[in-house]
């Protein structure tokens, strides 16, 4: 809960802060300009890579794949909209980095699938690759018995 609180503290204190140092050094009406002119070619920079993604998506489904990359790629680039329509730059920057498809790419294998797929890879021994005991899954067996009662 704290780091959400201190995200929505900050976020817009850097975000005021940068719009009137932008706005002393070019200008009042110049930052107004830079602010939406960034907004709508966020918006259409997102579109465009938007109809791409669906359309890789749409390929993946019709080989019967799962296209779980181009997913993970959509959400990215639905966050990177929301960042890039909101007023600022430093929301902004980060909207930009994550239109960079080899930087979204980046992203999406460190922070989403490096908390999906566990690091340490069982030798079968029981022993992981970095030389500790790993967890063997418990396995359930139920015994029972029936008889068919016509």
């Amino acid at each position: 809960m704290k780091p959400l609180l201190l995200i929505f503290l900050i976020v817009p204190l850097i975000e005021i802060y940068l719009l009137i140092e932008v706005g002393s050094a070019v200008g009042a009406g110049m930052t107004i300009f830079l602010v939406v002119f960034t907004a709508v070619l966020g918006a259409f920079l997102v579109r465009v890579q938007g109809i791409s993604t669906l359309a890789r998506v749409q390929r993946q489904v019709a080989r019967g794949q799962v296209p779980a990359m181009e997913l993970l790629e959509g959400l990215s680039l639905f966050m990177a909209g929301a960042l890039l329509l909101t007023p600022g730059f430093f929301t902004d920057a980060f909207g930009f980095m994550i239109l960079t498809p080899p930087l979204r790419r980046t992203i999406i294998h460190g922070i989403v699938l490096g908390r999906i797929v566990q690091p340490n890879v069982s030798s079968g021994d029981g022993q992981a690759s970095d030389g500790s005991r790993q967890r063997q899954p418990e396995q359930r067996v139920i015994d029972g018995e029936y008889r068919k009662i016509d």
